[in-house]
């Protein structure tokens, strides 16, 4: 008898860019999920986590957001998640007080952080009451759609996954949670491969993908820029053995440079 096919969760995650002090190179906040967490344990990934069913009233109620014109209804159910989770993991706050045209500065993002991240993180309370309490509207307009993978089938866990792009609010530095994630840092796309090939990080497929893909880009503007209004391929990796040894296939078009990636012995 077969097994029973497992549905995608959907999940989606934030690349919050900033450039590199005296550079021009692209910075990227990433964490190292905690070891004890039963999907990527000890993986230096970028912020993010699944969308649940409840997560949908953000979107349902305009006056808790700003922008999001741009994004197509799905990409939308995603993204107004994916600010709450960020808050939530990083204590990075991207919204802006209500009338401004101008993200929150980091002051004000700090005493709402200290203020109110331990209660949302312990579901003490909710992040639209977060918003209201402290007058901000979530920057949905910020979020640039940058890539669309779906866990391939067969695995026991599978996500539905979108990322998206961010320019980091100004001097908002952020921090790991110290319970799903036990340590955060800003590193370029360069110096995370580095770490990946080395055995300093764990790098998921995915993620070193993005990683290449983003540091071809010579800085946070000609990022966004370069993914704004490009069409998002969705990538559903299949795997192949082949001469003793397993690769996957993505599709071309979703601009990896390739279709075919060897992953290690069969």
């Amino acid at each position: 008898m077969s097994e029973k096919a497992v549905t995608p969760r959907p999940a989606s995650t934030i690349l919050l860019l900033r450039n590199a002090a005296g550079t021009d190179e692209i910075e990227v906040f990433m964490m190292v999920r905690h070891y004890e967490i039963d999907f990527n344990s000890g993986a230096l990934v970028f912020p993010g986590g699944s969308v649940d069913a409840g997560d949908q009233e953000i979107i349902a109620n305009p006056a808790l957001y700003s922008g999001g014109e741009g994004l197509d209804a799905s990409a939308l159910s995603f993204a107004d998640r994916r600010d709450p989770e960020t808050f939530e993991e990083s204590g990075i706050l991207l919204a802006r007080p209500q009338g401004s045209k101008a993200l929150v500065d980091a002051k004000r993002a700090g005493e709402i952080e200290a203020a109110s991240r331990a209660a949302l993180c312990e579901s003490k309370t909710t992040f639209p009451e977060v918003l209201t309490d402290h007058g901000m509207l979530l920057a949905l307009d910020e979020l640039v759609p940058y890539a669309h993978w779906i866990t391939p089938e067969g695995m026991p866990k599978r996500f539905d996954t979108w990322f998206f792009l961010a320019a980091a609010p100004p001097e908002q530095v952020g921090a790991h949670d110290g319970k799903e994630s036990t340590d955060s840092i800003w590193v370029s796309p360069r110096e995370a491969l580095e770490g990946g090939e080395s055995g300093r990080f764990k790098l998921p497929f995915p993620t070193t993908r993005n990683l290449i893909r983003l540091g071809k880009q010579p800085g946070v503007k000609a990022a966004l820029d370069d993914s704004r209004g490009k069409p998002v391929v969705t990538v559903m990796p299949v795997m192949t053995k082949l001469n003793g040894g397993r690769q996957l296939r993505i599709p071309l078009e979703a601009g990896y440079d390739g279709d075919v990636f060897e992953v290690g012995a069969a």
